[in-house]
């Protein structure tokens, strides 16, 4: 039996998430399901992230063990033929038998989509949160300069999360404008339960005018989730990417 790792993506639109949940299609059913049809035992998928209902991944990292008669380099082909059409397996390689999708990864980088135009645009409308009054961007960027570093993000941490810490270091927030549509990117050593997506609409609010930036501050040394901003929608945000010290960045790079 050896280890395996795959590099997965899907669109999370279908699903409850990546986990298995009872009576609920999910990314981590479908793969054991097709894997375990090819080894013809049961498989289990570990990843390295559990997205939520409605997120989708270009750069979802697993591992599993098997025993495959079929040739690594034709792994991918394989699955993607069993695979329904909103996942797809993008790689496949042999890691080290002691690797660990969730526990071995270095950084994540996540990306939540918006569209910021008078109507919403029907070929984003499942990947982006579409915003139809203008944002003030300068002031996003400005509250999303204060999360950078090494912080306790209790307060844009979900109830429900499992974690000794919530003590985590945001390397980059980086804001990229494609017309209409806006990419905010956040990589990290890390990220609590829904910690995108409460950053993120804490800073949606900022943008709308709706509370000033210098909350930022004290929401974050309060360690209090009520006093920060809504949870974005799960439609737009995206796990681009899972580093690992020997698994190229460009294999999960989703930009």
């Amino acid at each position: 039996m050896r280890r395996y790792r795959l590099v997965v993506q899907y669109d999370g639109t279908e699903y409850c998430g990546f986990q298995v949940q009872p009576n609920d299609p999910s990314i981590q059913g479908v793969l054991e399901s097709v894997l375990g049809v090819l080894s013809r035992q049961p498989v289990k998928v570990v990843g390295a992230g559990r997205t939520d209902s409605g997120v989708h991944a270009e750069g979802q990292v697993v591992h599993f063990d098997a025993s495959l008669t079929i040739p690594i380099q034709r792994l991918p082909m394989a699955l993607n033929s069993m695979l329904p059409r909103d996942v797809r397996v993008r790689y496949a390689d042999i890691p080290d038998p002691d690797f660990h999708a969730r526990y071995g990864a270095l950084e994540k980088m996540y990306c939540y989509q918006i569209w910021q135009a008078p109507y919403a645009d029907v070929f984003w409308r499942r990947y982006a949160l579409w915003e139809k009054k203008r944002l003030d961007w300068n002031a996003f960027q400005e509250g999303a300069a204060q999360l950078k570093g090494t912080h306790d993000f209790a307060a844009f941490a979900a109830a429900g999360g499992s974690v000794k810490s919530t003590i985590r270091t945001l390397k980059e927030l980086r804001v990229q404008h494609q017309g209409p549509l806006t990419k905010f990117f956040l990589t990290g050593d890390g990220f609590l339960y829904n910690m995108v997506r409460n950053i993120t609409g804490t800073l949606l609010e900022i943008a709308q005018g709706r509370r000033p930036v210098q909350d930022v501050g004290p929401i974050l040394a309060s360690g209090e989730r009520r006093l920060a901003g809504v949870t974005a929608p799960a439609h737009g945000l995206v796990l681009v990417r899972v580093v690992y010290p020997d698994l190229r960045s460009d294999l999960t790079e989703g930009e």
